[in-house]
């Protein structure tokens, strides 16, 4: 089954090929690689077009292509040859002149060698072929965030229940990934952003030795990687003693604009529409200059994928997309709040897929 789903992205690539008139593709990203075949190793290439299907790799990886890609057609490559050359040896065997190739992957010393390789080819730059396609996920896709969702929620529940003072961001970051680990996980979807008190004010704040009873503000941002290779994306902010009323001022217009945004969000909406409802709302609060990003990105084989919804938006959402909702407002020198879940766009809304309690009561906890 998983093969026959896997083949059918290739025949909608197949069909983009054909009608931007090129021979075939050359994938060298090693995550869009994955997608098309399968195969979860790296170091290898696929060349993609309606007279060929080709996967490039060396020895380390025969047995587990044969595994992996049953069916596949897959070439190993001698150890003294080069990518390139084989690429390009197998390009004119199909007799394969245009040529695309991922323009944001491939390195101008590639393309050098590749060029070189074959005087005949016409290499022509694409961008987001793939990327596109991995934008709306399948049935056995979004069962796969669900795991990689489940795992981080229970990790961070496991960690909510036996907070102490005196454990340092680092020691919660590690314990996380640590517990993901353990529950049947890959790992970390990231390494997890722990922030106590004003460190919360940087959106990519990395764990450090702050102790959590150095403030009464926690803000933590982790995921996890199921074993499919699928990614989960949450933010949530913890309260350990009582804060500023201007916190917990700034945590309501952050909840107010999230569930704002995702009340927009369903299919046929723009990218933009939906950060905008989030953006109005912290807007009108008078904190519009302290939120600094895009309100969101899609999930899946990697931690962030198409769409991106921000102010330059310009996705049309689609039944099968997975997306994050991350509005925050960051003040430097007081503190940060963000809120973010994971949104699955369906045929006639959104679901939340992700289940931790944001309200501001469920933030209060108590230390062991």
């Amino acid at each position: 089954m998983a093969q026959d789903r896997i083949a059918t992205r290739r025949k909608k690539l197949i069909s983009q090929l054909k009608a931007q008139h090129l021979d075939a593709l050359l994938v060298t990203s090693v995550t869009n690689v994955r997608y098309l075949t399968g195969f979860t190793g790296d170091s290898s290439w696929l060349l993609i077009g309606p007279k060929l299907c080709v996967l490039i790799s060396d020895g380390r990886y025969r047995t587990q292509i044969e595994e992996e890609c049953p069916g596949l057609e897959a070439v190993i490559r001698a150890v003294d040859e080069k990518m390139s050359a084989r690429a390009a040896a197998e390009l004119a065997s199909a007799k394969a002149t245009r040529v695309g190739f991922e323009q944001d992957v491939l390195t101008i010393g590639l393309y050098d060698t590749i060029s070189t390789a074959s005087k005949t080819l016409e290499l022509v730059p694409t961008q987001g072929a793939v990327e596109q396609l991995r934008q709306v996920k399948d049935s056995e896709e979004i069962a796969e965030i669900r795991i990689a969702i489940g795992l981080a929620e229970r990790a961070f529940a496991a960690h909510r229940a036996t907070l102490r003072p005196d454990l340092t961001e680092r020691e919660i970051a590690h314990g996380l990934e640590h517990t993901i680990r353990g529950l049947g996980g890959v790992g970390a979807a990231f390494p997890p952003i722990v922030a106590v008190g004003d460190r919360a004010a940087l959106p990519h704040y990395r764990a450090g030795a702050l102790r959590v009873g150095q403030s009464g503000l926690l803000l933590v941002d982790w995921g996890a990687v199921s074993a499919g290779g699928y990614h989960s994306d949450l933010t949530r902010v913890i309260v350990t003693s009582k804060l500023s009323p201007k916190l917990e001022q700034v945590y309501g217009v952050v909840l107010k604009a999230q569930l704002a945004a995702i009340a927009e969000m369903g299919p046929g909406v723009s990218s933009r529409k939906v950060d905008s409802a989030a953006r109005s709302v912290i807007e009108s609060a008078g904190f519009g200059k302290y939120f600094s990003h895009g309100l969101g990105h899609g999930i899946g084989l990697e931690i962030h994928e198409a769409p991106r919804m921000s102010p330059q938006g310009e996705t049309t959402l689609q039944p099968g997309m997975v997306i994050t909702v991350e509005p925050g407002i960051y003040l430097p020198g007081v503190g940060g709040v963000r809120i973010e879940d994971d949104v699955l766009i369906t045929r006639d809304g959104a679901e939340v897929l992700t289940s931790v309690p944001k309200s501001w009561e469920s933030c209060r906890v108590d230390f062991v």
